[in-house]
């Protein structure tokens, strides 16, 4: 007499003989990424947008020093190094739309081709390539990010040098809102990653960070009393304070305000985490 013995299910990568490990994901992800053409031109326009608003911005402060007026009168106060910052960092006004689209579109792609479903047939605990894939956006953001202010500060310095209005690179209030850029743009872009994850579909996706980011500061405006209130901690309006730097009556500090936009970053991953593994392909 024989008694049938119970079978435990095996999983896919078990089926064939290996198991996938971090690494593994993260490399296929990446070969992934690398491979689309898209990629070169998203790395190409979030540095030339950011070098050349850049530009325009020093361009239009030699104008106004050049024609004799002053940058108080212009509503421009400030010493040097100060105008040089915020000249070199405007750009980033312009590269956080372009990797915020990256963000969404580096998961809601697979959505739409259906790839996702044998990427999550291949790595079944799904949490894995979320990781992988924010990493990646994360890791670009932050290059592109960094590169974009580097070659923006190498390109006004000399227009600028000559009205004593450049970077002054040994200060650390200059310093700070360097660093900011990239590091908003990173938590911008991750932010809009897990937003994508969540929403699953990229027009969807992409109206909604850009909607968080471009329409709500404005309707921050506003004179209304609860509004003026939330305003602040709004995630671009917060985030940015690291880019600003101090400001007389701020409601956060810049370390507070990327803070405040780390906690919206967290919450997203969070919720799209938890929607991942949940959820149907």
């Amino acid at each position: 007499m024989t008694a049938a013995t119970a079978t435990a299910p095996v999983s896919p990568t078990e089926a064939n003989g290996y198991h996938l490990s971090f690494p593994r994901i993260l490399r296929s992800e990446w070969i992934k990424f690398t491979s689309l053409r898209s990629t070169v031109w998203v790395a190409i326009v979030t540095v030339g947008v950011m070098v050349g608003f850049s530009f325009l911005m020093g361009f239009g402060m030699t104008q106004i020093a050049q024609g004799g007026g002053g940058m108080e009168e212009a509503g421009l106060g400030g010493t040097g190094t100060v105008i040089g910052t915020s000249v070199a960092s405007f750009g980033y006004y312009f590269g956080q739309i372009v990797v915020a689209v990256l963000g969404v579109l580096i998961v809601t792609g697979e959505y739409s081709t259906g790839q996702i479903k044998s990427t999550l047939t291949a790595v079944p605990t799904r949490l894995p390539v979320l990781a992988a894939k924010g990493a990646i956006v994360a890791i670009t953001s932050f290059v592109l990010g960094a590169v974009g202010v580097a070659i923006a500060v190498l390109v006004t310095t000399p227009m600028l040098s000559a009205y004593d209005l450049q970077v002054d690179l040994s200060d650390s209030a200059s310093m700070q809102s360097l660093l900011g850029v990239p590091l908003y743009m990173t938590a911008i872009a991750l932010f809009a990653f897990a937003i994508g994850t969540l929403m699953r579909h990229a027009a969807a996706g992409i109206a909604t960070v850009l909607g968080m980011l471009l329409l709500l500061p404005i309707l921050g405006s506003i004179q209304i009393q609860w509004i003026q209130d939330i305003a602040p901690y709004l995630p671009g309006a917060a985030g940015e304070r690291i880019i600003i730097g101090e400001q007389l009556g701020a409601v956060l500090t810049p370390w507070q305000g990327f803070g405040v936009l780390m906690i919206w970053v967290v919450a997203a991953l969070t919720a799209a985490a938890v929607l991942l593994r949940r959820r149907d392909a």
